[in-house]
C-alpha cells in the first residue's frame, strides 16, 4: 500500500520536505526583538518617503454624485497599482530580503532602526509633523501590526520551504523561540486587541457565535482534506495528525463566545487559566504532549492541538483586556493627551512583558509553541506590543498614516491568507523547493509576494472583502 501510495503522490519528496522543517531549535529572542523592531520602522520610512500617487479613500472622495463610479476607478487604476508597486518595492521587497539573504544583517538594522527612532523622537521637539492626534492614528497602528503580521506571515510560509530562508527562523520541535513559531499567536493577539468583546460590544450568543465559526471548521476540513488529497507535506508535532490553525481559530472563538463578562475581567480569567495550564503542563502534561508516541484515539493523535486550545484561550482573553483598556475604555477618547496616555501604556506593557517572557523562560519553563505554554503566550504579546509602540510613534514620523498597501491587506487579512496558502501549495507541487539554488529561490519568492500583493490591491480596489472572524 505504501508503495502505491507513493507512485501516485503529487509530492513525491513529502518526507524530505517534512525532515526539512522538523527538529530546529530556534534562535535568540534578541534576534526575534530585533526583528520586531525593524520590520515596523521600514514601514515607516516608506511612509516618510511619500511617492503616495493616489489611494482608494482618495478615489471614493473625488466621485460626485454626477461620476460614474466605474470610469472614475478607471481613470484612477493606473496610479493606485503604482502606489502599490512603490509599496511593494520600499516594503515587501526589504521585509522579503531581511528574510532570506539580509538575515545575518539583523543587528546591525537594528542598531540603525533604534537610531532612527531616537531621531524621530528627538527631532519632535523642533519638528511638527501634521497628525490627527486622535484615536484615528491608534486604530491605524493596530490596522498596520495586524497587516505587517500577516504580510510576513505569508512570505514565511513559502520561504521556510526553501535552504534561502534561515533555519533558526522556522518552527521550533519542540522548546525555544523562533519567528515562525509567532504566527499563530500573533492572529489571536491582533483579532483580540479589537474583538467586539474588547469594544464592550455583546457577541449574541452561542447561535452568533456558531454561524462565524462555521466558515473557520470549514476551511480547516477544507485544509485537512486537500492536503491529504495531494499528499502535502505536514509536520505532525506541530498540531497533531488532523489539526490545523482553522480547527484552533474556530475553538478559540467558541470559547470566548460563551465567556460572557466584562472585558475589563478578561484578563484575570485568562491569567487563571494559562497559570493553571502551566502548572499542569510541569507536573507532567508537558511529557506527554512532547512524546512522539501516539494513541489510536482523536485526542492522542491531536493531542498538541487540542491541549494548546488553554494557552490560546488566555492569551487572546488577556488581548482583549489589554485591548480594552487601551483603546476603548473611554469610548473612543480623541484627545491628544489620550493619545499620548494610550502610546505611554502600550510602550510600558512591551517592556514589562518583554520582562516576564525572560523571567519565564529562565525561571519557570522555556517557551514552547507545540504547547503554548506562558513563555511562549507573554512572547507572543511582548513582540506584538513591541511592533505595535513603534507603529504609534508615527506621530513623530513625516508622511501618511497608512500606505496602499496596508490598507490592501488590511481590508482582506483572510483572503490574502488564504491565497497565500493556495499560491503556496501550487508552488510547493509545482517546484522542487530543496533543490532550488538561492537565485531561483528568491526570484520564486519575489514572483510569489509580487502576485498576492497585486491580487490583494485588485481586491481592495474593486471593493472585494472577505470577513467572518
Amino acid at each position: 500500500m505504501e508503495d502505491s501510495s507513493a507512485t501516485t503522490s503529487f509530492n513525491y519528496n513529502k518526507h524530505l520536505k517534512e525532515q526539512f522543517v522538523s527538529n530546529l531549535n530556534g534562535s535568540s529572542m534578541l534576534e526575534i526583538f530585533s526583528l520586531a523592531l525593524v520590520i515596523p520602522v521600514i514601514v515607516l520610512l516608506r511612509r516618510a518617503i511619500g511617492l503616495n500617487f493616489v489611494s482608494v479613500s482618495h478615489i471614493s472622495q473625488r466621485l460626485s454624485k454626477k461620476d460614474d463610479i466605474d470610469s472614475a476607478k478607471s481613470k484612477y487604476s493606473s496610479a493606485y497599482m503604482v502606489t502599490m508597486a512603490v509599496d511593494f518595492l520600499f516594503i515587501v521587497i526589504p521585509v522579503l530580503l531581511l528574510h532570506t539573504v539580509l538575515s545575518e544583517w539583523i543587528f546591525k538594522l537594528a542598531l540603525l532602526s533604534t537610531f532612527f527612532i531616537l531621531f524621530c523622537l528627538l527631532s519632535k521637539r523642533y519638528i511638527t509633523f501634521s497628525s490627527s492626534g486622535s484615536f484615528d492614528t491608534v486604530e491605524k497602528s493596530i490596522s498596520s501590526l495586524r497587516v505587517v503580521m500577516m504580510i510576513i506571515t505569508c512570505l514565511c510560509i513559502l520561504a521556510v520551504d526553501f535552504n534561502i530562508f534561515p533555519r533558526k527562523y522556522a518552527k521550533t520541535e519542540s522548546y525555544g523561540t523562533s519567528w515562525m513559531d509567532l504566527g499563530v499567536g500573533s492572529f489571536v493577539v491582533a483579532n483580540a486587541l479589537v474583538s467586539r468583546q474588547a469594544r464592550n460590544v455583546h457577541s449574541g450568543g452561542w447561535k452568533t457565535a456558531l454561524q462565524s465559526t462555521c466558515p473557520l471548521i470549514l476551511l480547516g476540513v477544507a485544509r485537512l482534506a486537500s492536503t491529504t488529497g495531494v499528499d502535502y507535506q505536514v509536520h505532525v508535532g506541530e498540531y497533531g495528525v488532523h489539526w490545523n490553525f482553522f480547527f484552533t481559530l474556530a475553538a478559540v472563538s467558541l470559547l470566548t463566545s460563551a465567556i460572557n463578562i466584562h472585558p475589563k475581567y478578561c484578563g484575570i480569567l485568562g491569567l487563571f487559566i494559562l497559570i493553571g495550564y502551566q502548572i499542569v503542563l510541569v507536573q507532567g502534561l508537558n511529557t506527554y504532549l512532547l512524546s512522539d508516541v501516539r494513541g489510536m484515539d482523536i485526542v492522542s493523535q491531536n493531542k498538541e492541538g487540542i491541549f494548546s486550545i488553554f494557552g490560546y484561550l488566555g492569551m487572546y482573553l488577556v488581548g482583549v483586556q489589554m485591548g480594552y483598556e487601551l483603546f476603548f475604555k473611554n469610548n473612543y477618547s480623541a484627545s491628544s493627551h489620550r493619545n499620548q496616555q494610550t502610546r505611554r501604556g502600550v510602550c510600558a506593557f512591551a517592556v514589562i512583558l518583554w520582562l516576564l517572557t525572560l523571567i519565564l523562560n529562565q525561571h519557570v519553563e522555556q517557551a514552547s509553541r507545540r504547547m503554548c505554554n506562558m513563555a511562549y503566550v507573554m512572547l507572543v504579546l511582548a513582540v506584538n506590543f513591541e511592533v505595535l509602540a513603534i507603529f504609534m510613534l508615527s506621530e513623530f514620523t513625516p508622511g501618511s498614516n497608512f500606505t496602499a498597501l496596508e490598507g490592501a491587506f488590511n481590508q482582506n487579512l483572510l483572503a490574502s491568507f488564504l491565497l497565500a496558502n493556495l499560491l503556496t501549495g501550487l508552488v510547493n507541487l509545482s517546484v522542487d523547493t530543496l533543490f532550488a539554488t538561492s537565485n531561483e529561490a528568491l526570484a520564486i519568492l519575489v514572483l510569489y509576494a509580487f502576485a498576492l500583493c497585486f491580487f490583494t490591491g485588485l481586491a481592495n480596489f474593486y471593493g472585494f472583502r472577505l470577513k467572518f472572524w
